[in-house]
């Protein structure tokens, strides 16, 4: 989408002290194309009490000398004015940049609203999630119903241009801004599928706000479809679980297809309607060594009900988190395509000045020890959806699990 969709709220922040990560973390995918996610998990962050950074010429900090010896000769030498305060983010952009991670980035005030607005869940856009691919940008999901899956964009799908410009060489943020603008404006994309030619895709942009779970029953069947997982998600899933329990549904479909992500609290939550209390839902390693452990809380209404989760190129971050605890902890049958392979973790560190630090701090891995960053989680049952499924509405992987799951009624 155009950098995460899910707004770091204020009561998160830490004021000059940490609260333990576990109560802070969070899985956002960088929400890039006004409604484009790139998968990065999210950890919230405290506001700096530092303006600035102490210089020091001892092995543990940086030595600026040479900067300040590219800044004295730039500034006797330039031929025009120089905006000190566009220098100085420059200055930070680029060392945060240097650090090579596609997850970790600085945004300066106007970039930090952005990025906390798309995290709310709405946003202006096409309403794609965005992720790096090697040395690609490509399509990681467009939401339901979104204008960009009208337009028929399709996980993996490389966008290779925007009105008629190549992206080679930009960053996603770049290629996202590129994307985003007024709600009703048309914006152009040169996509590559498959390998194929390039072809043209024009979308008109819109106020993307996407509904966090969806749910019904079919018979003895219920179907919940999270969408992605913000501030609700705990709250309408738990009133999905109640649901199904009190209409004695004895089976589930859990539909995690184009899920970006989200809060990784929300993947905690959702895994705790299947699982016992106590119960690994995922680890975070730093350095090969386990840092922190996620366990399933509360109570499970749904414990011991047959489950089939559907999984695709676009299920990302928190989706693969809730999709690994369930199949580890033999709490559901996983069927689809293989899911994006999104594994590292973000922490959102506020400055004072309104800008923020979104910096990768740990990997994260299913309860098995599996780490899926660049791999992707593979599906118990493989079912694909050809193009030809897709354009006459057909939906083979979800009446698959239809299937298995009648079957064993």
């Amino acid at each position: 989408m155009e950098e995460p969709a899910t707004t770091v709220p204020h009561e998160h922040h830490r004021h000059h002290r940490r609260k333990k990560a576990w109560q802070l973390r969070k899985i956002a995918l960088a929400i890039a194309l006004s409604a484009v996610l790139f998968g990065s998990g999210v950890v919230t962050g405290r506001y700096s009490n530092k303006s600035t950074i102490a210089v020091s010429t001892n092995g543990s900090s940086l030595n600026y000398a040479s900067v300040d010896e590219v800044y004295g000769l730039l500034k006797t030498d330039f031929d025009g004015t120089l905006d000190k305060n566009k220098l100085i983010e420059g200055l930070k952009s680029g060392l945060v940049s240097a650090a090579g991670d596609p997850y970790t980035k600085y945004f300066n005030p106007d970039e930090a609203r952005d990025f906390n607005d798309q995290l709310s869940g709405s946003i202006i856009g096409i309403g794609a999630e965005l992720g790096p691919s090697g040395s690609d940008i490509v399509v990681v999901a467009p939401l339901s119903g979104s204008p960009a899956e009208k337009a028929g964009l399709k996980p993996k799908d490389v966008v290779v241009g925007v009105d008629g410009k190549s992206t080679a060489g930009l960053s996603i943020d770049t290629v996202v801004k590129k994307i985003r603008g007024k709600e009703n404006t048309n914006v152009t994309l040169t996509l590559v599928r498959n390998g194929g030619n390039a072809f043209n895709v024009t979308i008109t942009r819109q106020k993307i706000t996407v509904p966090s779970v969806k749910w019904q029953e079919d018979g003895a069947i219920g179907y919940m479809k999270i969408n992605q997982f913000t501030d609700d998600t705990d709250k309408l899933s738990q009133q999905a679980a109640e649901e199904f329990k009190n209409k004695d549904v004895k089976a589930i479909v859990l539909d995690l297809r184009g899920n970006p992500g989200g809060y990784i609290t929300g993947a905690i939550n959702l895994s705790s309607l299947w699982l016992d209390p106590g119960k690994v839902v995922v680890q975070e390693k730093r350095g090969g060594k386990i840092i922190d452990v996620q366990k399933s809380t509360g109570d499970n209404p749904l414990k011991g009900i047959p489950t089939i989760v559907l999984i695709d190129g676009g299920s990302a971050s928190a989706s693969e988190i809730t999709a690994g605890a369930l199949k580890d902890n033999g709490a559901a049958t996983l069927l689809g395509q293989k899911s994006f392979g999104k594994g590292s973790v973000q922490q959102v560190e506020h400055l004072l000045d309104g800008s923020e630090l979104k910096v990768t701090i740990a990997r994260w891995y299913t309860p098995a020890g599996k780490n899926i960053d660049k791999q992707g989680i593979s599906p118990d049952v493989t079912v694909t959806i050809s193009d030809a499924d897709a354009k006459a509405g057909k939906d083979p992987q979800k009446d698959k699990a239809y299937q298995i799951l009648q079957s064993q009624l």
